[in-house]
């Protein structure tokens, strides 16, 4: 459908009727304002003297034309296409990583090859945020510290590089999963009830940071946000001996320091669940897993195209204007062809 933007320009119409009505004629004057060196020679051509002007009503039929142009370019014609639904999934998905020191450990395989928990995180988590069309993501780091690296977004382009981007020890060597909960809530607080939800990967205990992780997690309840805790990393890692041989190996949990008793909990009491990825294999499924999670519905989004049409009424202002100054020197050369001329040549012997 066409419509006006501005419709309230169209009042400027009769503005130049008006002041034609009520808007007493300037005197005339004898001696012109502004000295012109070429004068004579639009004066010779019937450009500078309005009683030289023919065909008055083709003139004031132009000019009212002009302005009618101008006035409705003024408005904003625009073409309003139909209207299309944007649906989208409703979830609201947070995802907190952990960086701190441990994550550097090469417990985990990758394409036949031993590569540390964050690699294997990285390689897992970038194919789940690609699937998640539709959906708002957001990414908290953290280390000693939390950070919000993405607020909650659509560009899942962008959430995926920032992760990618991540390196262990950029928010400090120890582990506050209590203070990326509390992020987290107060990002998630503000979305629609139903649906907001955070999903935890840490390899370890709480080991600083200025709220508990049972406490972040009450704090969580109350806003009815859901959590799902994954602990990653081995349970079983042979250590090489002295000078990296065999001899003297032995076999360690490098997972001994996972808290799973408080990640569970957390996950129990937020109303989630708690997965434990000993390798990739497990990781893949429990993000696949996840990915099972019951979209919220909400109200599509309505968007509906607009073209701009102002260029159109303006282009032909602007060619009518070249026209009538484009027919007043036509006329004026016919009237009296070789007039230009001599004035011109008037005035270099002067």
């Amino acid at each position: 459908m066409f419509e006006l933007h501005w419709p309230w320009m169209l009042a400027l119409i009769p503005i130049p009727l008006l002041i034609w009505k009520f808007v007493p004629a300037a005197p005339e004057q004898r001696q012109g304002a502004l000295w012109i060196p070429f004068y004579s020679s639009l004066q010779a051509v019937g450009l500078g003297s309005a009683s030289n002007r023919s065909n008055p009503k083709i003139r004031l039929l132009m000019m009212s034309l002009i302005w009618l142009g101008l006035v409705l370019a003024a408005a904003r014609p625009q073409w309003i296409g139909e209207p299309l639904n944007l649906p989208t999934s409703g979830r609201d998905l947070m995802l907190a990583v952990d960086l701190s020191g441990s994550m550097q450990v090469e417990d985990m395989t990758l394409k036949g090859g031993a590569v540390d928990r964050l690699t294997v995180t990285k390689d897992v988590v970038n194919d789940f945020i690609l699937r998640r069309q539709g959906d708002r993501l957001g990414l908290i780091l953290f280390g000693s510290q939390a950070y919000l690296q993405t607020p909650l977004t659509y560009d899942l382009e962008t959430v995926k590089q920032l992760l990618d981007e991540s390196v262990i020890g950029l928010a400090g060597k120890y582990t506050a999963i209590g203070d990326a909960i509390g992020l987290s809530v107060k990002h998630l607080r503000q979305r629609p009830a139903d649906s907001r939800v955070l999903i935890l990967l840490t390899d370890g205990a709480n080991t600083t940071g200025e709220i508990s992780p049972l406490q972040a997690a009450r704090l969580a309840e109350q806003e009815n946000i859901k959590i799902y805790t994954i602990g990653i990393g081995a349970d079983e890692m042979v250590q090489p001996g002295f000078f990296g041989s065999a001899f003297g190996a032995r076999k360690v949990n490098p997972s001994a320091d996972l808290d799973e008793k408080t990640l569970t909990e957390i996950a129990k009491m937020t109303g989630g669940k708690y997965f434990r990825a000993k390798n990739r294999e497990q990781l893949v499924n429990i993000y696949a897993d996840i990915e099972q999670l019951e979209p919220v519905a909400q109200e599509d989004r309505v968007f509906r195209p607009t073209r701009s049409l102002y260029f159109w009424p303006l282009g032909i202002s602007l060619l009518l204007s070249f026209m009538l100054a484009l027919g007043q020197v036509i006329t004026g050369l016919r009237s009296n062809p070789g007039a230009l001329f001599t004035s011109a040549r008037q005035e270099r012997n002067q």
